[in-house]
């Protein structure tokens, strides 16, 4: 893919594709990122399906799931990302329980409902904590978890009956609570097998000492110490290689970034907290920043279905990425309010942006 001019497309306007892009970048002869941000260099207000670049690399979730790759694949493009059957995994919460069940992956208890009554019987069977989740999308705020059994019952009323996330919460699954670490686990697929990246672990309530209600993600660091090399072995051979070759099984080869948040209990066991079609916000930024190998090598190598022939390099220093978030993040975050004393990027500092304006103010 080195060989001439190369042009790369990331598709996405976050902190995760500035990321991308950045390091896309230190190889690429170009990359864009539609539509990108005014404070991400590269960025263009056009369409992916009206730009012509040799590789399109798909960030965030939603356009996965809304069938952006298979579109620009019929187009004739290179793509990595999954096609919408693949990116069911993270589009239907429902869809990825049943097919680690299927696979032998280890998740918490479950059930799926769509109507209230069976629902909250079911939560009368559980114990605190309880865990709600919506079956599709809601923008990493679709969870909820509390030993509050009134306010379970509740929210799925709240849910089922589309006033919370409208027809994403009309199926809904309720799950066992977990305690332990939660880590952050990624790979790259092509289909057939993964190759891991470094392991990151992210926090997401909003206030200090994990307090607050949850975020997209408030922070994370790569490596993380709680993903021994025993439990990243684990993660490949017990949960990501599974979950693949089940769906290769079903004629869904998966091709894209793979991201498993996993629970680590105090005795080391591993189970499945969710999966996810895409890289994380803001895990990506910490874990490439880390990367040393050529990241457009590395995809290409997956498109092609030779990651077995991928070996990665990476840097020993620690990553920490932290999120600058608006006041009254994440219910009703306040808009405009000036960004000062933004650090000059440098060998070991980055800033990445995301939701952000430039203005004759400066940067809101």
């Amino acid at each position: 893919m080195h060989n001439g001019t190369v042009r790369v497309c990331v598709v996405g306007s976050g902190g995760r594709e500035a990321a991308l892009a950045d390091v896309l970048g230190r190889d690429a002869t170009e990359v864009l990122v539609s539509p990108g941000n005014p404070l991400i260099e590269g960025s263009v207000d056009i369409p992916p399906e009206d730009l012509d670049a040799d590789l399109f690399v798909i960030g965030p979730e939603a356009p996965l799931v809304d069938g952006l790759a298979d579109r620009l694949r019929a187009e004739g493009q290179l793509v990595f990302g999954p096609g919408v059957d693949g990116a069911q995994l993270e589009g239907s919460k429902a869809y990825m329980k049943g097919l680690l069940a299927e696979a032998g992956v280890p998740t918490a208890r479950y059930g799926t409902f769509t109507e209230a009554a069976p629902a909250r019987a079911f939560l009368d069977t559980m114990a605190p904590p309880f865990v709600i989740k919506t079956d599709g999308l809601a923008a990493g705020k679709g969870v909820l978890v509390t030993d509050d059994l009134a306010e379970a019952r509740n929210t799925v009323d709240d849910y089922l009956s589309g006033r919370a996330f409208g027809d994403a919460g009309q199926t809904l699954v309720i799950e066992e609570g977990l305690v332990g670490s939660e880590v952050s686990v990624f790979a790259v697929c092509d289909g057939r097998r993964g190759v891991l990246l470094s392991p990151a672990q992210d926090f997401k309530r909003i206030g200090d000492g994990d307090t607050g209600p949850n975020t997209g993600g408030m922070g994370a660091y790569s490596p993380a110490p709680v993903v021994t090399p025993d439990v990243h072995a684990r993660a490949m051979r017990e949960i990501i290689l599974p979950t693949v070759r089940g769906m290769e099984k079903d004629g869904i080869p998966f091709t894209g970034f793979l991201y498993a948040g996993l629970m680590i209990d105090p005795k080391g066991q591993i189970k499945t907290l969710e999966f996810n079609c895409r890289m994380g916000d803001p895990e990506t930024q910490p874990i490439l920043m880390r990367l040393k190998s050529d990241l457009l090598d590395v995809l290409a190598a997956a498109i092609d279905g030779k990651l077995d022939q991928i070996e990665l390099q990476w840097d020993r220093r620690t990553a920490l990425g932290v999120v600058m978030a608006a006041h009254g993040y994440p219910e009703a975050p306040r808009k405009g309010d000036a960004i000062n004393g933004l650090p000059q990027d440098a060998d070991d500092a980055m800033v990445f942006h995301a939701g952000t304006v430039l203005d004759e103010a400066g940067v809101l």
